[in-house]
């Protein structure tokens, strides 16, 4: 088996890195925040020693690819162009898709817009919810949830990066993917979120310093400008979806989620995933909880590849 090959891709207009691994069926890889490439580093492997063609790429404001500089280059519009370029270039009608966090998001969309590019999708910590009429995105999130919220203070460009510039990039990293709390990420009134986050003493078993500077030499590289952009363009993205307002979710999903993610059972994603409205918008559904936190795809990488692995068997090549 090869190992890990890098290169970049020209796609909707601008550069993108990938990693791959393997020949077979092609399996994309779609990261969250603050990640690249780097977070499937344990599925990559394994998915292309089981017969798979696996490729992650760093999203567009991130690691390696291109970071375009208005925060309007940053929709699901842009996103999903980006994968469909990925797929055309890489000679592909179709791909399995697994994100995790914005690449959840991200993935959803690509089902939701694109849903003859997507064989099957496996989401990880963000679940996919209808888009509200009613209220934009960003600004309701800043009505129910303050100031303090960390989206909340990822609007304004600049804000993040100033405070995030008053520690070093690998506490940075640190603060986020470390991070075990149950309840929504809310800093104190007055206080900034990178503040409010802690940095562990000790690391947990499932990354080691070495990983966690992997991240911090990137973000050292690119910034984190282009990976914020995400969260300021999502009242842009809810203009933008408008077309899509209840539509469903056509291709078979497989939605993974950690018991003890941020705000999963506080705002109610616990109850949601188990009901009816949940399975309404995606007919084709499968819901996994697995015991662990956020970045599950790391903390609990071998449950996680077995779940990706057992659903991919679904779908024999045909």
């Amino acid at each position: 088996m090869n190992e890990v090959s890098h290169r970049r891709i020209k796609t909707n207009g601008i550069w993108v890195h990938i990693a791959e691994q393997g020949r077979g069926p092609l399996v994309l890889l779609l990261h969250g925040f603050p990640e690249t490439w780097y977070s499937w580093r344990h599925q990559i492997s394994f998915l292309a020693n089981h017969g798979y063609h696996v490729v992650a790429p760093d999203l567009r404001g991130y690691g390696d690819s291109d970071s375009p500089l208005s925060p309007s280059s940053y929709t699901f519009m842009h996103y999903v162009g980006d994968i469909i370029g990925l797929l055309d270039h890489l000679g592909e009608q179709q791909a399995f898709v697994v994100g995790h966090d914005v690449g959840a998001a991200i993935a959803w969309h690509l089902s939701l817009f694109r849903p003859e590019r997507v064989k099957a999708s496996i989401n990880l910590g963000v679940a996919y919810f209808d888009r509200n009429p009613n209220a934009k995105l960003g600004e309701s999130l800043i009505r129910t949830f303050g100031d303090g919220f960390y989206i909340s203070q990822f609007q304004e460009p600049g804000r993040a990066e100033r405070t995030f510039a008053r520690y070093d990039y690998l506490t940075v990293i640190k603060k986020f993917l470390l991070i075990t709390q149950t309840d929504n990420l809310i800093a104190p009134p007055g206080m900034e979120i990178i503040d409010y986050l802690e940095t562990p003493s000790r690391l947990p078993p499932w990354i080691t310093e070495e990983e966690l500077q992997v991240y911090a030499d990137k973000f050292q590289e690119s910034g984190f400008t282009g990976a914020l952009n995400y969260y300021r363009a999502l009242d842009l993205n809810w203009e933008l979806t408008a077309p899509w307002q209840g539509s469903k979710i056509r291709v078979p999903v497989k939605f993974m989620v950690g018991e003890n993610d941020i705000g999963f059972d506080i705002n109610g994603i616990r109850q949601y995933i188990e009901g009816n409205v949940f399975r309404n918008l995606i007919p084709d559904l499968e819901v996994v909880m697995l015991d662990g936190h956020h970045y599950l795809q790391q903390e609990k990488h071998h449950q996680v590849s077995e779940e990706i692995l057992s659903f991919l068997a679904k779908f024999p090549p045909e």
